[in-house]
């Protein structure tokens, strides 16, 4: 569960709302849907949980502290994020994620609180080398199933945070 305050996501829709309306949007010059698709996005988009529904709240296991996100810097390729965790204990982990940061799976033995250290765009190949995401042969050495993925989440929107 991730909680979050109201008033961005509700100044962005309103932005979209009045671009689209403007005829300023992306959206509309391609289709004339537009409008249309953008209140669908917000309305139907994501996983939302109402506060009232929320029984009991506890710190989850795969939540990466903030100071952790912030190290997190830019997109690696189109749609991909990927770099490398290093652990207290020195060893090194391969994530990635197509859009969400806030959760991921973890190495068996770890917590986001071991991580010390965020190895941008970067990977570890299947002998644990350190290697970037930035060569022609990442298409060739890249093993998905060494990277440990981002986690679904639900939000909860809440106007007092």
């Amino acid at each position: 569960m991730l909680f979050r305050n109201t008033s961005k996501i509700i100044d962005l829709a309103i932005k979209r709302f009045d671009e689209e309306q403007s005829g300023k949007s992306i959206f509309s010059k391609s289709s004339g849907l537009g409008y249309r698709e953008i209140v669908k996005t917000f309305v139907t988009s994501g996983n939302c949980l109402n506060y009232y529904d929320i029984a009991k709240v506890d710190k989850s296991d795969f939540a990466f502290p903030e100071q952790t996100l912030r190290q997190i810097r830019g997109e690696t390729k189109m749609g991909w994020t990927g770099f490398v965790a290093k652990m207290k204990d020195g060893k090194q982990f391969s994530f990635g994620t197509s859009f969400l940061f806030d959760f991921f799976e973890m190495p068996k033995g770890y917590s986001p609180n071991d991580i010390i250290e965020i190895i941008n765009h970067s990977y570890l190949d299947k002998d644990g080398n350190l290697k970037s995401y930035h060569v022609p042969e990442v298409y060739k050495e890249f093993d998905k199933s060494l990277v440990y993925r981002e986690k679904p989440y639900f939000e909860c929107y809440l106007d007092n945070l």
